[in-house]
């Protein structure tokens, strides 16, 4: 395997590529999934204040597991969301008791605000230009109170990942800038864990907004 990163031109195409990429390979995606819930203490922060049947965005759900399903045993009312069809249909037939719908992060706009809005894996696929853009629409989903938790990058800049053995494109703003983009949006960043070596060093971000 070569170590050569990809050039500029490789990483538009790559950025580009996300959407089918999952698509391709939803299923392969499904069976390699952790699903030892290392999330978990995070998630639990995240829905600390969430009532009983309150409402919960699962953002770039995947296949509904194990996030959404951690949720909907819990008790909360769960929207899924994912670019995926794919993803979808096997987060539907499994999870029928949630409400599983197809949107982009950058155009989100489902007519409503929820408890807590996760997007778990899926934010840092956007381009730094593109989180810009879907940041504040994704803030504007969170109700009084509610809080927003995202995986992201430790620092400002570009990477890779790979989605069953295929390359994937990850870029990340730096923490000043989420912070900036979420306060103008209303929400205050709470914490800010880069490479947290308690989450399988997922950089974490957590903002909520004021009751």
């Amino acid at each position: 395997m070569s170590d050569r990163k990809p050039d500029a031109a490789e990483m538009a195409r790559l950025a580009r590529s996300v959407r089918a990429t999952y698509e391709r390979h939803a299923e392969a995606w499904d069976k390699t999934r952790n699903r030892s819930l290392f999330e978990r203490r995070w998630l639990e922060r995240t829905v600390q204040h969430v009532p009983p049947g309150g409402a919960v965005l699962d953002l770039g759900c995947g296949t509904g597991e194990p996030i959404a399903a951690w949720l909907l045993e819990r008790g909360f009312s769960v929207t899924g969301v994912d670019f995926a069809e794919p993803m979808l249909r096997i987060a539907s037939a499994r999870f029928p008791g949630a409400t599983w719908r197809l949107a982009d992060m950058t155009t989100l706009s489902l007519g409503r605000q929820f408890d807590a809005v996760i997007g778990w894996g899926s934010f840092f696929h956007l381009t730094e230009q593109a989180q810009r853009v879907a940041l504040p629409r994704i803030a504007g989903h969170v109700a009084k109170g509610g809080r927003l938790l995202l995986t992201v990058g430790p620092g400002a800049g570009e990477a890779t990942g790979t989605v069953a053995g295929e390359t994937v494109y990850h870029a990340s703003l730096d923490v000043a800038e989420y912070t900036k983009i979420l306060e103008a949006a209303g929400l205050e960043c709470e914490d800010f864990v880069p490479e947290d070596p308690d989450c399988a060093g997922h950089t974490l971000l957590l903002a909520r907004r004021k009751p």
